[in-house]
């Protein structure tokens, strides 16, 4: 339940009428309360209520819709970046703050501004999930969610606590005295400069981003170049925690003072500091290259499924067909093994090639040999319309293989909670059942305790196929940092189609249905086995043990090495590499199975090389912001064309959607970070210029 999720956080909350803002406890806001028991006693008594919090100690900036608050201050505006920001139902914003020490500040509407009113002592705001009648519903903006305690949010910038103070009514504590400012060079710089480490703090993660705003703000206002510098090494020195390089510093007002005033103010609008003047990157990480030929030799099982499908294919995909021979000898396997690590065979696999490359016949004959072997039910349903029904399927089956085609597509629909908040949840469902194959999945608690789920060892395996550019462009920030990626195991076939053959016209072999029949049949927790599975432990050899040992070293330096946010796909490569050894183990040898030395050094390259390519992938296609998202696909189509690079002239036909500034601004700041060099060639006329891949550049005068 969302209220009991804002009560364990520390805000108190308290029910308001199911499509209305009217609270429904007799003295509204001040009932309000972080007793989860009284909770859900308010919430059994309406379900459908929506959820108001009290904002007392809080400072709450509530915009409507059609407010032009701001709008010509960019700068002023970006300061409010880092609070918690509410879509609401009626199309306006409220940005939530922790009010400063010795502050008593309260209520006022349309004081700050036109259409601005401000929460705090004695009111009140209603959150998401609430909706108002009409079916209009609040909504948290994606990675600005409520999910600190109080205490953690950050305090108004100082210019909006100094308005705040201003309006304090009779009741508000007096003002503090402020600390005199020593003189700068401008009334601009003053303000920059100004703030203690502790309420004005910049943590390490924003120092160089926050730092080039606030030079863009001071370059906006016509300040030189020193003036700039001045200000953000004082500015780094009292606030930056730890303070950046002097070098660094010295970078960015040079980087800022080559722009005009006018060219700031639209970077400040956008608001992509944070690439425009990002430090200098090393080369990103390298391309693995196309799937190893050798890792598709599979004894038993897997590899003669995948055998099959290749042969009955009209396009023989037999990435994609080793992926889905996977995911079918996971589920199979499902509750009845475990390693020694008590590591559980789900996976989730996708299998991505381009249109009307054959991604369908995998999936086909993973349902038929299912049907065969008796066991229709374990092929889950091939849509997901919603978390709630995710988890109910697997409530029904706990052994259970979800075959979803365009999974690219649902993923990025994940990405817009707001256009679909009932498909929002899949992904966190996913993530929490695949670590709880081998534990008991516990569902949202509901003040109707009938829709409370609660799973024992649940047993989910993925199998989705798509196109590269859907699957490729669903992928988020998110998804990286959120561990989603991580879990999941992506088997790319070429980027050419694959050629047409004429397929063997014949049913599954009898044997294929027989292995699959004889694990669906095997029971190693006898008759309780469904209720309180007790799977079969299968051990590793010691060389085989080393070998995992020696990649979980290889993951460890590679994560340190990467840093956030790319360094967390690897957090899984020894598990989903254990998961992998073990189901080689069974398709070879499923009356006595033991975990070799070749099952793990198979299972450690193959975990290996897709957990690089796919931080290769993430690195090119995953983007931070609409700005960052522009300079990768810029980045990608000079990369793209190689040695020979792209045309001035090409580049601008191949960006039609950009305007001239975006275009302008992507290029330069691709070339300051050296990620791509500027080539002239010498014609009739004037020279034309040519963008080249920094990396095919360097390849080409070596």
């Amino acid at each position: 339940m969302a209220a009991l999720r804002y009560a364990e956080l520390g805000y108190p909350v308290f029910p308001c009428a199911p499509g209305r803002k009217t609270p429904l406890t007799k003295r509204g806001n001040r009932d309000a309360t972080t007793d989860a028991a009284l909770i859900e006693q308010w919430w059994q008594q309406r379900p459908n209520a929506n959820i108001g919090i009290a904002t007392h100690g809080l400072i709450v900036i509530d915009v409507d819709a059609g407010s032009t608050w701001l709008v010509d201050e960019p700068d002023r505006s970006a300061d409010l970046d880092a609070a918690p920001l509410s879509h609401t139902a009626n199309g306006g914003r409220q940005q939530i703050f922790r009010q400063p020490h010795e502050r008593l500040w309260r209520n006022t509407a349309g004081r700050l501004a036109d259409k601005v009113d401000t929460r705090a002592d004695g009111g009140y705001i209603v959150v998401p999930p609430s909706m108002l009648s009409g079916g209009k519903a609040y909504r948290w903006a994606d990675g600005l969610e409520l999910d600190v305690p109080p205490a953690e949010l950050s305090e108004p910038p100082q210019w909006l606590i100094d308005q705040l103070d201003e309006l304090a009514t009779p009741r508000s504590k007096a003002k503090p005295a402020r600390a005199t400012i020593p003189r700068t060079s401008s009334p601009t710089a003053a303000r920059v400069a100004s703030g203690s480490p502790g309420a004005n703090a910049i943590p390490s993660g924003q120092r160089n981003a926050t730092l080039a705003k606030l030079a863009g703000t001071m370059r906006r206002a016509g300040m030189s170049r020193s003036e700039i510098l001045a200000a953000l090494e004082r500015a780094n020195t009292e606030r930056c925690s730890p303070p950046l390089d002097a070098l660094e510093v010295e970078r960015i007002a040079d980087s800022v003072a080559r722009y005009q005033p006018d060219q700031i103010t639209v970077a400040l609008i956008e608001n992509h500091w944070a690439q425009m003047y990002a430090p200098p990157r090393a080369d990103g990480p390298p391309d693995p290259g196309p799937f190893p030929d050798r890792l598709l030799s599979v004894p038993g099982f897997v590899g003669e499924l995948a055998a099959f499908m290749v042969a009955t294919a009209f396009r023989p995909q037999p990435v994609l067909a080793l992926g889905a021979a996977i995911a079918l000898m996971g589920t199979l396997t499902g509750r009845k093994v475990c390693d020694d690590t008590n590591t559980r065979t789900n996976v989730y696999c996708l299998g991505v090639c381009p249109s009307g490359g054959g991604k369908e016949r995998a999936r086909q004959v993973n349902k038929e040999i299912l049907f065969l072997a008796g066991a229709p039910e374990m092929a889950g349903p091939e849509g997901l319309a919603s978390h709630a029904g995710l988890i109910t399927a697997v409530e029904q089956q706990p052994a259970i293989l979800f075959q979803l085609d365009e999974i690219g597509r649902l993923l990025r629909t994940l990405v817009e909670p707001g256009r679909s908040p009932h498909l929002y949840h899949i992904a966190t469902n996913l993530m929490k059942l695949f670590t709880s194959s081998a534990t008991v999945y516990v569902g949202d608690a509901y003040a109707d305790a009938r829709r409370n789920k609660v799973i024992h060892q649940p047993h989910a395996c993925v199998y989705g196929t798509t196109v590269p550019q859907s699957l490729y462009e669903g992928l988020t920030a998110e998804n990286v940092t959120d561990g989603f990626l991580s879990r999941v195991m992506i088997f790319e076939s070429s980027s050419d189609r694959a050629p047409r053959q004429r397929p063997v016209i014949q049913s599954v072999p009898d044997d294929l249905v027989e292995v699959a029949r004889w694990w669906i049949e095997y029971q190693p927790g006898g008759n309780l086995a469904a209720e309180n599975p007790s799977p079969r432990p299968i051990t590793a050899t010691t060389s085989a043990s080393a070998a995992f040992d020696a990649l979980d070293d290889v993951a460890e330096q590679t994560q340190l090495a990467l840093g956030d946010p790319l360094g967390t796909l690897w957090t899984r490569a020894t598990e989903k590499a254990r998961k992998l050894a073990l189901i080689r183990c069974c398709s070879r040898a499923r009356e006595s199975p033991e975990i070799d030395e070749a099952d793990a050094v198979w299972a450690c390259e193959l975990s290996r090389y897709l957990t690089e390519r796919l931080v290769y992938l993430a690195s090119q296609w995953v983007a931070e912001n609409p700005f960052d998202a522009k300079r990768k696909r810029v980045l990608r189509l000079i990369s793209d064309a190689g040695e020979v690079g792209v045309t001035r002239s090409e580049l601008y036909s191949r960006t039609r959607a950009f305007t001239t500034r975006e275009r302008s601004e992507v290029l330069e700041t691709l070339l300051l970070c050296g990620d791509v060099v500027e080539q002239k060639e010498q014609t009739g006329g004037a020279p034309r210029v040519r963008y080249v891949a920094a990396t095919h550049a360097a390849e080409a005068s070596s």
